[in-house]
C-alpha cells in the first residue's frame, strides 16, 4: 500500500454524466458504433483525493465501493500510467476514490473517474487539461473520457472524439434514479434492433422550453433495448414521468439510470423525496445541472 505523507494535494469531483439524447448514427468497420449525444453533467459525483506518497496506489471507499478492484486494471490507475507516459513524468500519488455513484449505470462511472484523475494530475503538474495531447490520451482510455474531462454541456459525436461545447446552456435540475440493477453496455447494444438515426449536429436552443422541444425530437436509441433486458427501467421511467414538475423522463446512456428534468432544484428535490419514500431500494438523487463554461 502507498504511504501517504500528509493532507490531500488536490481534490476532484467526477461529475455524473447524463446523456440527454443518445442517437446511434452508424457502425464503423472496426465494430465501434458512431453516435450523436447531447451530454450534460449533474452537480454530484464521485470524489477523488490525491495525497503525496512514495508509491502509486488506490484506495476505494463510499457506498458503491464493493465490487470495485484497486488493482492495475482499474481505469483510475490506467489514467495515471497513460498520463505518466504522455508527460514523461512519474507521479506517485496515493489516490482515494469515494464512490458515490452506482457502477455500470450509464452516468459516466469509470470514465468520469479517469477524467477526474487527469484533471487532478494536471493540477499537480501545473498543466491545463486542454493541452499536451490530453484529449487523445482521454479517448484512448474510453469513449466518454474526453467529454468528462471538461464536464460541461457538449454535443458529442463520432465515437466520442468530436465535441461541440455549448455556451449559454439553460439552467435546470434533474432527478436521477437507478433501480439497483447494472446493465452491460455491450449487451444493450447487442439487443438493439432498429435502423440507425440520421446524424444532425444542430445545437439546442438556449432556453429551457426550446431545449425540451429539441430533446423530444431526439430520443435515446438504446432505451427500448435496455427495457427489454431490465424491465425495471420502464417502471422507473413511468414513476419519474408521474412526478410533479417533470418535463421529460428518459434513460441516460446505456442505463439503467434514468433521469427527469425540472425547471428548478426545489421541484427536483421534492420529486426525489417522494420517489425515495415510495421506493426505498432505489438510488435516488436530485441535483442542479452544471453550467456551461
Amino acid at each position: 500500500m502507498p504511504d501517504p505523507k500528509g493532507a490531500a494535494l488536490a481534490e476532484e469531483t467526477a461529475w455524473a454524466k447524463i446523456n440527454l439524447t443518445l442517437q446511434i448514427t452508424g457502425r464503423r468497420a472496426d465494430g465501434y458504433h458512431e453516435l450523436m449525444s447531447l451530454v450534460v453533467f449533474a452537480a454530484l459525483g464521485d470524489v477523488l483525493r490525491f495525497s503525496e506518497s512514495d508509491a502509486l496506489g488506490l484506495t476505494i471507499d463510499g457506498p458503491f465501493a464493493a465490487g470495485l478492484s484497486s488493482d492495475r486494471d482499474n481505469l483510475v490507475l490506467k489514467a495515471v500510467e497513460a498520463f505518466s507516459t504522455l508527460t514523461a513524468t512519474s507521479p506517485t500519488p496515493a489516490i482515494r476514490l469515494t464512490k458515490n455513484l452506482p457502477v455500470a449505470a450509464g452516468i459516466g462511472g469509470g470514465s468520469a473517474d479517469a477524467a477526474a484523475v487527469l484533471r487532478g494530475l494536471c493540477t499537480l503538474q501545473g498543466l491545463s487539461p486542454g493541452e499536451g495531447g490530453l484529449q487523445g490520451l482521454a479517448l484512448g482510455l474510453g469513449a466518454d473520457v474526453p467529454v468528462c474531462l471538461a464536464s460541461r454541456p457538449a454535443i458529442m459525436s463520432g465515437i466520442g472524439e468530436r465535441l461541440q461545447p455549448l455556451a449559454g446552456f439553460p439552467a435546470g435540475a434533474l432527478v436521477l434514479v437507478n433501480p439497483g440493477l447494472p446493465l452491460s453496455t455491450a449487451a444493450v447494444f447487442k439487443a438493439r434492433d432498429a435502423a440507425f438515426s440520421k446524424a444532425e449536429a444542430a445545437p439546442p436552443p438556449a432556453d429551457f422550453d426550446g431545449l425540451l422541444d429539441w430533446l423530444r425530437a431526439r430520443p435515446n436509441d438504446l432505451e427500448q433495448a435496455a427495457c427489454s433486458l431490465v424491465p425495471a427501467v420502464r417502471d422507473v421511467l413511468a414513476f419519474l414521468a408521474a412526478t410533479a414538475g417533470c418535463r421529460l423522463a428518459r434513460m441516460s446512456g446505456s442505463g439503467a439510470t434514468c433521469f427527469a428534468l425540472y425547471r428548478s432544484l426545489a421541484e427536483a428535490e421534492k420529486a426525489a423525496a417522494q420517489l425515495q419514500a415510495a421506493h426505498e431500494r432505489w438510488w435516488v438523487r436530485s441535483a442542479a445541472l452544471r453550467a456551461a463554461a
